[in-house]
């Protein structure tokens, strides 16, 4: 089903998901990464993740199909009307907690559902410790972790 893949985030992306996350510190955060795949024939596959779109900081209004098929449907007619040929490719989420590192159901859930449409989606989950630590100084490390589908391998890098 799956195959080697190379996941990369650019800049604004990778800001944007961040400043989502500190804006609402206190509830869960969550969007869509979009992109493109760059290099579909190399080994490992290249997915270039170009934006990053807010969905929600409330974590109950997500979980509704009607919603979300809305949102995608949205995201991606306006992406589509640009010509560059980007698409949905992954879904980023921010847990409410600081101590809480794991992938919620509903996240995963969705994260499948996007996989329906581009089997190569990644799962970002925003690592809100690191988050913390980088607005301090005290660390340079990447803010989101890649939480991708069990089937996938994958490398990330940010650029």
């Amino acid at each position: 089903m799956g195959a080697d893949c190379r996941y990369e985030l650019a800049q604004a992306a990778y800001v944007k998901l961040a400043l989502h996350a500190l804006k609402h510190p206190a509830t869960a955060v969550n969007g869509l990464l979009v992109g493109r795949l760059v290099e579909p024939s190399s080994s490992p596959a290249v997915v270039s993740v170009i934006d990053a779109v807010p969905l929600s900081h409330h974590p109950h209004h997500l979980p509704l199909l009607p919603t979300l098929e809305l949102a995608l449907t949205l995201v991606e007619d306006h992406f589509a009307t640009q010509g560059e040929g980007l698409a949905v490719v992954g879904y980023y989420h921010a847990n409410p907690r600081c101590d809480d590192t794991d992938l919620p159901p509903v996240a995963k859930r969705v994260g499948d559902h996007i996989f329906r449409y581009f089997p190569r989606s990644a799962v970002l989950l925003v690592d809100n410790k690191k988050l913390e630590e980088a607005v301090k100084g005290k660390s340079r490390d990447p803010v989101a972790q890649a939480r991708f589908q069990i089937f996938l391998k994958y490398t990330f890098k940010t650029f």
